[in-house]
């Protein structure tokens, strides 16, 4: 007499993506290359660490519907502690100093759970999903809200003796340029990221009024409604003063990624984040002036990110999966 054997449930997944303005939340079964659901929802005007939590909370909950996940994986925009699933502190959103969210998530749905920078688990969810599948070397740049970078080496994440490699955005390219967010002058963030970049037009179209009208028609008139996407618009439109400015974000970011191919040679840098929607002459701009800036000697590939807006999502999954196994 034979006895059936006894089936193996899939372990369950939990990813969630703590972005700068919108979070999402998904379920997948280990080994499992589709979403079984997915949530997401747009941070509130002035969000807190408390408002975002609670969207979270809620998004994860409302996906499980009571079932318990074997493991939770964790993008967070915003410097982390990985070993110890700290945040240190958000960029964009005030309440994230030292917050233990490793443990607030594990105290909360029962199950362990891996917390890592935005930018680290993009890397993770496009070399394992995306761009960077079969590329042992490569640097993952999410240009956003911010500018951050996360790294593949030797088929491995490399995140540095503190978590903290992979800040292309905090490189400095232009000593005598702008105040970025973290006190220095001429950061990459500071002239390419998304927030940075409508700053910059507004100042622009204040300076000069018989300039931008494609661009001012835009927003009718009202410059508080500038951003990147609009700067983007315009520039499509045939808008200079749009192009001027989105073309010292460009510059920006190219002296930046053509610094760390000399000091890295990576094969690839794969670019992610709502900036890189800004068009043809955006893309050939930072990579002529990456490559201009590289020495003749150092070879790569800037290519587009293939999972887009939702590589730290995906990374989030293999984030949970490698904690399963580990």
């Amino acid at each position: 007499m034979s006895r059936d054997k006894p089936v193996t449930e899939t372990p369950l997944l939990l990813a969630l993506d703590f972005g700068g303005t919108k979070h999402a939340a998904a379920l997948i079964g280990q080994g499992e290359t589709q979403w079984r659901d997915s949530r997401r929802k747009l941070s509130p005007a002035e969000p807190t660490a408390q408002t975002d939590w609670e969207i979270m909370r809620s998004l994860a909950h409302e996906l499980l519907q009571g079932a318990k996940p074997n493991a939770i994986g964790v993008s967070f925009g915003g410097p982390v502690d990985a070993k110890t699933g700290t945040v240190r502190l958000s960029h964009h959103v005030p309440g994230w100093e030292n917050v233990p969210l490793q443990q607030w998530l594990e105290t909360e749905f029962g199950a362990p759970a891996r917390v890592d920078n935005d930018a680290n688990v993009a890397a993770l969810g496009e070399h394992r999903f995306g761009a960077g599948q079969g590329c042992e070397s490569l640097l993952y740049i999410t240009i956003s809200t911010g500018v951050g970078g996360g790294w593949i080496l030797n088929g491995q994440p490399w995140s540095g003796a503190e978590g903290m490699a992979g800040e292309i955005g905090h490189i400095v390219v232009d000593p005598d340029g702008p105040i970025c967010l973290c006190g220095k002058r001429g950061c990459v963030e500071r002239l390419a990221s998304g927030p940075y970049i409508a700053q910059a037009a507004r100042e622009q179209l204040a300076a000069q009024p018989h300039r931008g009208q494609i661009l001012r028609s835009l927003v009718n008139q009202n410059l508080d409604a500038i951003t990147a996407q609009v700067v983007s618009e315009a520039t499509a439109q045939g808008d200079d003063l749009a192009w001027e400015v989105l073309e010292v974000a460009a510059w920006g970011l190219g002296i930046g990624i053509g610094n760390v191919a000399n000091l890295m040679n990576p094969q690839r840098f794969i670019l992610g984040g709502g900036v890189t929607k800004s068009g043809a002459q955006w893309w050939e701009t930072v990579r002529q002036t990456a490559q201009t800036t590289a020495l003749p000697e150092v070879h790569f590939e800037i290519v587009p990110a293939a999972l887009g807006d939702e590589a730290p999502l995906w990374g989030a999954g293999a984030l949970a999966s490698d904690r399963l196994q580990a």
